[in-house]
């Protein structure tokens, strides 16, 4: 909104707050929820309004919720912990060693969980982070005017089976990022039509640790700039009506920066000058050289890199 002047669709922020409310109640499950950012929650202190006083209610009873079931877990994983250890006292098995494990690893998690719910100070890199299949707000036009909505970060074409969404394994799908060179074919129906930008101050990255396994890379303009991230969007509705509409975009990503390849990642997201932000948001599609133009001349801030936490 400082950024762009840009009007905020509070309704559609409403609408995913009470869509993570519902489910809950349907399932009963925390972890069935949309996944919204602890950072976002921040945006609605003070509410302003009567909608964003319905925002805060709904921030205040998951919270609650949060916590209650962290606590109510946490004595459950203790009964366990102490069973298994009662066990060990006797006679050291392969069950009652697992056992204790298990529980250990619970009782920290949940004594974690419960910190967080208790937690009011804020933490960028923990509260403002998202994963594929997180809410984040994304800066669109829409009848001319500069507007800021909620959507998913992991994209689902208009018009495609939610299927997409997963693979066979049922893992998260790589729609969450458009690779460049697959603009005109795979998302040939969003670029050039349905533009959007993200803003972030920092991106993480998996990378092979040299021993078989795995480490994760935190990289972040060396100048300290807020990258302006190009991406697509998409609202899906259901053909059948019963599924709820789903706003969601993909981060279109590049060929990577020296320093990201040499940090052995193979892709990097796009970081479009502010020059060109109404070009990018205000497609043509007549011009999609126009457009890969922008990518031609994005910003290349040295992005300094550290393993994370």
């Amino acid at each position: 909104m400082r950024e762009f002047a840009a009007d905020i669709d509070i309704k559609a922020f409403w609408e995913i707050y009470l869509e993570r409310d519902e489910k809950y109640r349907i399932r009963k499950k925390l972890s069935d929820g949309t996944k919204i950012p602890k950072g976002m929650d921040r945006n609605f202190l003070p509410p302003k309004s009567d909608l964003e006083r319905k925002i805060q209610d709904l921030i205040s009873e998951w919270n609650g919720r949060k916590l209650a079931e962290s606590e109510a877990e946490l004595a459950t994983q203790e009964v366990r912990l102490a069973a298994a250890e009662a066990k060990l006292a006797v006679k050291e098995t392969k069950t009652a060693l697992n056992e204790q494990r298990i529980a250990g690893n619970k009782i920290k998690q949940m004594k974690r969980w419960i910190e967080d719910a208790k937690r009011t100070r804020h933490e960028p890199t923990k509260d403002d982070r998202i994963f594929p299949d997180w809410y984040a707000p994304v800066l669109i036009v829409e009848n001319g005017k500069r507007i800021v909505r909620p959507m998913r970060y992991h994209c689902r074409p208009a018009g495609m089976d939610p299927s997409i969404d997963r693979t066979k394994t049922g893992q998260v799908s790589g729609t969450y990022n458009a690779r460049r060179d697959n603009l005109t074919r795979f998302w040939r129906n969003q670029f050039g039509h349905t533009h959007g930008l993200m803003l972030a101050e920092t991106f993480y990255e998996n990378v092979d640790d040299g021993k078989g396994g795995s480490k994760e890379i935190q990289f972040r303009p060396q100048t300290g700039e807020t990258m302006y991230i190009a991406c697509l969007y998409s609202h899906w509705t259901d053909p059948k009506g019963i599924e709820p509409d789903l706003w969601s975009f993909a981060a279109i990503t590049d060929e990577p920066e020296p320093e990201v390849a040499a940090a052995g990642h193979d892709r990097t997201v796009i970081n479009i000058k502010p020059e060109h932000v109404d070009a990018w948001l205000n497609p043509d599609p007549k011009n999609l050289d126009a457009l890969f133009a922008i990518f031609e001349d994005k910003r290349h801030p040295y992005y300094e890199h550290r393993e994370a936490a």
